[in-house]
């Protein structure tokens, strides 16, 4: 087999295993919502299969370049992932995953608000706001073009940051379990997480759908500081009034594109 062929089969085999993490995560969230919360997502059928589309041809772009590095560390010893636990100190496991989570919030926040300027959202991140509200599908619901700017973060991380591959594992793990469920319309944590002293530093669904609702503030992945830092964070959102607004927004792009004027 020559190098290029092993390398696009591990890129596709990275993407079907993206997307069906992807599947299988927001199903569960979404059979979850159903269960407790049951016509939560009433009426929003036709915006679930957008976000279902826009989130696979996502997971093409992701699975991509996270293919490319894995055939790299697997046969060519890229990357600073390793094996061996004794290979670091003990101390430096949960401290890899922290740099890992803050380096990718980071990037997050500051890519996140560049696109919420008029021009690139209405291009752009328009295509991810269109999900008025969001459901436990739009995790991955991005334009390509802002698909890329978050295919591209872990990727680079493991050239820059020594981690375990299971750390890694933890990492990947907790990206697609926040991005879902600050995506679900409610929250699936209990109260002290995100109403007591430990949500005023973690984001979760409640932070995040202000985000949705309002637009120009609370930016963040996992951690409000840079919110915080930078004077955008505006606490906790209100779900029932996302779905009221939501309702008379209207479905589609247009939806998104129709309050650009909101967002920077």
């Amino acid at each position: 087999m020559t190098v290029f062929l092993a390398i696009v089969l591990s890129a596709v085999a990275m993407t079907v295993i993206v997307g069906v993490r992807y599947l299988l995560t927001s199903a569960g969230f979404a059979l979850a919502t159903r269960l407790t919360r049951p016509g939560h997502y009433a009426g929003l059928d036709e915006q679930i299969r957008r976000e279902i589309r826009w989130s696979l041809y996502s997971a093409a772009i992701y699975g991509v370049p996270a293919g490319i590095v894995a055939w790299g560390w697997q046969n060519r010893g890229w990357t600073l992932i390793y094996e061996d636990w004794g290979a670091y100190p003990l101390w430096y496991v949960p401290v890899s995953v922290l740099l890992f989570l803050f380096a990718h919030d980071t990037w997050f926040y500051w890519s996140h608000r560049w696109m919420h300027r008029p021009a690139v959202f209405r291009r752009v991140h328009a295509v991810h706001h269109a999900s008025r509200p969001p459901t436990a599908w739009a995790a991955m619901a991005f334009h390509p073009w802002e698909a890329l700017t978050g295919a591209v973060v872990i990727p680079l991380l493991v050239f820059v940051i020594p981690i375990h591959v299971a750390m890694l594992g933890l990492v990947l793990t907790v990206m697609t379990f926040m991005g879902v469920t600050n995506h679900m319309g409610w929250e699936i944590f209990p109260r002290f997480m995100w109403g007591g002293p430990l949500g005023a530093w973690l984001i979760t669904a409640s932070h995040h759908q202000r985000h949705h609702d309002a637009y120009g503030c609370n930016y963040g992945l996992y951690f409000r500081f840079w919110d915080r830092v930078c004077g955008t964070d505006r606490g906790l959102g209100d779900f029932a009034s996302q779905r009221r607004r939501g309702g008379s927004a209207g479905g589609g792009a247009g939806a998104g594109r129709r309050v650009a004027d909101r967002v920077g």
